[in-house]
């Protein structure tokens, strides 16, 4: 009996936190965000067979709480909501890591498409990503694509617009949903 009870308390310790945590179908937890802003929760599915070296820049800096309290610096109704500035919080800084070469694609950019910012240079992305509005083609094959909005559109769409945004909305948290508590 003293076994059995041994063998179940070890099986309910072993469940991932990410079943704690009620994602969209299909969502893998390794590769999902949870971006929690004073609106509500965005769920990003990281496209990591598009832009593997970003997933995993995303993933890192997620895990050691980089976008933690940083904030939306550039929102443009109907275009989209930027973020990921850790460093100075204002579109220009990034990361302690070096820049990420272009990982670019013929993927549409529509409505829920993450992007990554970059400059002017193709493979100068670092940290910065943002969530796209509506479409934008004129994108498309020029900036990597990321991720998805898997849901919470309806808490991007209330994000403070600016460009400079004053007084601006910030990622509360953000989480792999893997080690989401």
């Amino acid at each position: 009996m003293i076994r059995i009870l041994a063998v179940a308390a070890a099986l309910i310790c072993a469940v991932p936190a990410a079943a704690q945590v009620k994602l969209p179908a299909g969502a893998d937890p390794q590769n999902t965000l949870l971006l929690d802003t004073r609106h509500g929760r965005v769920v990003i599915k990281l496209r990591n067979d598009l832009a593997p070296q970003h997933a995993e820049r995303l993933k890192t800096l997620t895990r050691e709480g980089f976008y933690d309290n940083v904030p939306f610096h550039r929102v443009i109704a109907n275009f989209m909501a930027q973020t990921g500035d850790g460093g100075k919080g204002d579109g220009t800084g990034g990361s302690k890591y070096p820049n990420l070469p272009a990982e670019f694609t013929q993927t549409p950019f529509r409505r829920g498409t993450v992007g990554m910012a970059r400059s002017s240079a193709p493979n100068s992305a670092n940290s910065q990503f943002f969530i796209m509005y509506g479409d934008g083609s004129f994108l498309n094959g020029q900036y990597t694509v990321i991720g998805e909005v898997l849901s919470g559109m309806d808490a991007v769409d209330k994000i403070k617009k600016g460009e400079p945004v004053r007084d601006p909305d910030l990622i509360v948290k953000m989480q792999v949903a893997a080690d989401a508590k």
